[in-house]
């Protein structure tokens, strides 16, 4: 428990929270970026790539979508271990500072849909 009184340790806090979420972003837009160059090499030139290195890329993609995932899963969590330790005086007078929880959950939720999307139109 903290006994600072000072609402810099959550503004601290907040900004470690959003580095994460700007991590977790990258990892997942770079697994699409990885997933989909392979589609874009094989569509333009079908003799460069095979089908195992298609396959490849495409788990490679997954799993780089998948670990930023889990990033923001485990950002979130561990923000919300800091909250539990802050003291009321040390939040701003109507300062909503579950709301960068919101935000890492649901980027962690949508990144795994990615996944799943991405998973799925591979057996079309």
């Amino acid at each position: 428990m903290s006994d600072l009184k000072d609402p810099r340790v959550l503004f601290a806090a907040e900004r470690t929270l959003l580095a994460w979420n700007r991590t977790s972003l990258s990892l997942i837009a770079f697994g699409f970026v990885v997933e989909r160059s392979g589609k874009l090499t094989f569509a333009i030139s079908p003799e460069i790539i095979s089908p195992d290195q298609m396959a490849g890329m495409l788990w490679l993609g997954l799993a780089f979508i998948i670990l930023g995932a889990i990033a923001s899963i485990f950002s979130a969590r561990q923000y919300a271990i800091v909250l539990q330790t802050l003291t009321p005086h040390e939040f701003p007078p109507g300062y909503a500072a579950k709301w960068g929880l919101l935000i890492n959950l649901t980027v962690a939720v949508l990144g795994l849909i990615l996944a799943l999307a991405l998973w799925l139109w591979r057996l079309h």
